[in-house]
C-alpha cells in the first residue's frame, strides 16, 4: 500500500512538472492593443479632414532637427554629424528651400532649393553646386547627386485629393494598431495607385503618406507624429495669414526606398502661413564652386 501511494505521487508530481506528455493545460495571457480603437470614421469625413489640412497650410517656416540613417544617400554629406540643425522654409505650390547647419559651430553643410523645376544644392565641403531637372528620375552613383530638396515638399504641403479622383477605402490592423486608408487612384490608359494617405484610428489623425509613381512603383513613404497644437506655437503671429487646422506634426520620418535614404526631421520651431518673400527661396552659386549639372553625362562634366 505503502508502494502504491508512493507511484501516486510520483505521477502527480511528474504532471504538475509538465511531463506526461503535457496533460497540463497551459494559459499564456496575451498583452492589450498598444492603441486601442477610439473612434469610427467614414471615408468622407476622413478625406474632409486630410483636405482641410492641405488646403489650410499654405507655407511653412520651420527649425528642425535633422538626421539622416546611416548609409543614406545624405551619408556623404553630412555622415560626420550626429544631428544638423536645419532652417525648412517651403510654400505653395513649389517652393522649398532648407539650409543645414553643424551644431553649436553654425557651420553651414548645405543648402538646397527648388522652384519646381529646377533643383539647385550648395555643398561647400565638397566645394559643390548642383543643379538639375526635378523631373529627373535617374539615380546617380555618387551620394552627393541624389539630394533632392523636392523630396521634402510632399511630406510639409501635402497635395489636395481632387474631386474628380476616385478614392479607395479600407482598414488595416497590425500588432500595434488600427488604422484607416484612403487609396488615390491615378487614371489614364491604366488605373495605378498614386497615394495611400493612413489614419490612425485612436485618434484619426493622418499617421502615414505613401506616394507611388508608375507601375507601382513606391517613390516616398513619409511617417507623421507627434500632432500638437498649433495656435500658440507661432513664432511671427503678426506676420502670418490665420491658420486654419488646429494641429501639426512635430515629427516627420521620409523614406525614399529607390532613391535609398531615409531622413528623419524634429520639429522645435514652426510658424504657418507666414508671406514668405520669393527671394527667400532664391540659391545662387557662390563664387569658386565647381558647377555639377545632374543628369548629364558625366564625361561632359567639369573636373
Amino acid at each position: 500500500m505503502r508502494v502504491l501511494g508512493c507511484m501516486v505521487w510520483t505521477t502527480l508530481a511528474a504532471l504538475s512538472c509538465g511531463c506526461g506528455g503535457g496533460a497540463i493545460k497551459k494559459t499564456t495571457k496575451m498583452p492589450p492593443v498598444a492603441k486601442p480603437v477610439i473612434r469610427d470614421a467614414g471615408p468622407e469625413e476622413l478625406l474632409e479632414k486630410y483636405n482641410g489640412i492641405a488646403r489650410g497650410v499654405k507655407s511653412v517656416n520651420a527649425t528642425v532637427e535633422l538626421k539622416p540613417t546611416a548609409g543614406s544617400k545624405y551619408s556623404g554629406v553630412i555622415e560626420e554629424y550626429h544631428e544638423v540643425k536645419a532652417f525648412l522654409l517651403a510654400q505653395r505650390p513649389a517652393d522649398i528651400r532648407m539650409i543645414g547647419q553643424a551644431p553649436v559651430i553654425g557651420k553651414t553643410i548645405f543648402d538646397m532649393a527648388s522652384d519646381g523645376e529646377l533643383f539647385r544644392v550648395s555643398i561647400p565641403s565638397k566645394n559643390k553646386f548642383l543643379v538639375g531637372s526635378v523631373a529627373l528620375e535617374r539615380v546617380s552613383d555618387k551620394p552627393i547627386e541624389n539630394l533632392r530638396p523636392h523630396h521634402l515638399l510632399d511630406a510639409v504641403l501635402w497635395p489636395e485629393v481632387r474631386k474628380e479622383e476616385s478614392v479607395l477605402f479600407e482598414e488595416f490592423n497590425d500588432e500595434t494598431a488600427r488604422y484607416y486608408v484612403l487609396t488615390v487612384l491615378r487614371g489614364g490608359y491604366r488605373t495605378e495607385i498614386l497615394r495611400k494617405i493612413w489614419f490612425d484610428r485612436s485618434d484619426l489623425q493622418v499617421s502615414r503618406l505613401q506616394t507611388f509613381g508608375p507601375r507601382g512603383v513606391l517613390l516616398s513613404d513619409v511617417h507623421v507624429s507627434d500632432w500638437e497644437p498649433v495656435l500658440g506655437d507661432q513664432e511671427h503671429p503678426a506676420a502670418a495669414a490665420p491658420v486654419s487646422v488646429s494641429a501639426f506634426p512635430r515629427a516627420i520620418r521620409i523614406e525614399r526606398p529607390h532613391d535609398d535614404y531615409r531622413l528623419d526631421l524634429q520639429i522645435t520651431k514652426l510658424a504657418l502661413n507666414e508671406d514668405l518673400p520669393q527671394d527667400r527661396f532664391k540659391l545662387e552659386q557662390p563664387a569658386g564652386t565647381e558647377l555639377v549639372r545632374v543628369g548629364e553625362p558625366s564625361e561632359d562634366r567639369p573636373r
